[in-house]
């Protein structure tokens, strides 16, 4: 944050802007075009469908110029009255040194007071959110490439593994509250009806799942929820298989082990790093004393989104 800066400059309703006076307006307001126009200025992948899911489900803002031209933009997605995630921070290059991030955000935060906050920081924008007081909780790796057919498996112990079912919503809703720490129940039943889904159960109890769904250049999978290594990988594999040959993308917490392991005999390296930050108090829940291994979560189910 610039110094000096006060609130109030924050939150103005315009700010000149490489000689045009900016304006701020509701994301719903623009084509979808000028959206995706906007997140290829910083090389993102999002199509205009991406885009459009975001818009359904989550609220936000751009910046507009009095030619017409969006300079960034700025989501924030309400789970709760307590908690939130921020996302498509997006400034065009041009604009970036010269406090238009600060503009977004301060309008974008002032729109989520009194909730806690969760956010996935590019290496590019860690020092704005920083000047925001946003604290680092951990790393999340954006693997990606052409997938290549994984290595057979054998199941995990006791499991069954099959496609997911419409019925499962409350089952996988439950399983990913514990992981998450927050209820996503809508979020999940609108991905469901876009997504191919693989859930492994024991005993008729659900205690893993995945979602793979079309996004940028091929297709994501996310979120994955389980117990272990060993169940994500088992519900992670039927999508590495089916979109061998094909772009295909996880983003994940796990740095080594088995399901990082996995992933990269799958042909999916990692590409970037992006960090977790949060604001309010801790996003990420802390691990129990649970006798049995609690569920947590192996892949987001986007940056913007968590």
């Amino acid at each position: 944050m610039q110094q000096g800066a006060g609130v109030s400059e924050l939150t103005s309703e315009s700010r000149f802007v490489d000689s045009f006076e900016t304006h701020i307006a509701g994301i719903d307001s623009v084509a979808l075009d000028q959206l995706h126009a906007l997140s290829m200025t910083v090389a993102w992948p999002h199509r205009g469908e991406d885009w459009q899911f975001l818009r359904e489900f989550g609220q936000g803002i751009v910046a507009i110029d009095d030619i017409g031209r969006i300079l960034g933009s700025a989501m924030w997605f309400p789970y709760d009255a307590q908690f939130a995630t921020v996302g498509m921070v997006i400034t065009s290059p041009r604009l970036q040194t010269n406090g238009a991030g600060q503009w977004l955000m301060g309008h974008a935060l002032n729109q989520v007071a009194g909730r806690s906050l969760g956010l996935n920081a590019t290496r590019a924008a860690r020092r704005l959110y920083r000047s925001l007081n946003f604290v680092r909780e951990a790393l999340v790796f954006q693997c990606h490439g052409e997938a290549i057919l994984p290595p057979d498996v054998a199941p995990p112990s006791g499991a069954v593994i099959r496609a997911v079912e419409t019925g499962d919503l409350e089952a996988i809703a439950e399983l990913d509250c514990v992981a998450f720490g927050t209820d996503r129940k809508l979020l999940l039943a609108r991905l469901m009806a876009s997504s191919k889904g693989i859930v492994l159960s024991r005993a008729g109890r659900i205690e893993a799942f995945s979602l793979c769904r079309r996004f940028g250049r091929g297709h994501v999978i996310g979120p994955v929820v389980a117990r272990s290594d060993a169940d994500a990988i088992a519900v992670v594999r039927p999508h590495a298989a089916e979109h061998a040959g094909a772009f295909l993308r996880l983003d994940t917490r796990e740095q080594g082990g088995a399901f990082s392991d996995f992933l990269s005999r799958c042909g999916l390296p990692v590409y970037d790093i992006v960090t977790t930050m949060s604001l309010g108090g801790p996003w990420l829940p802390v691990a129990g004393r649970a006798v049995a291994p609690e569920p947590k979560t192996y892949a987001l189910v986007s940056q913007a989104l968590g």
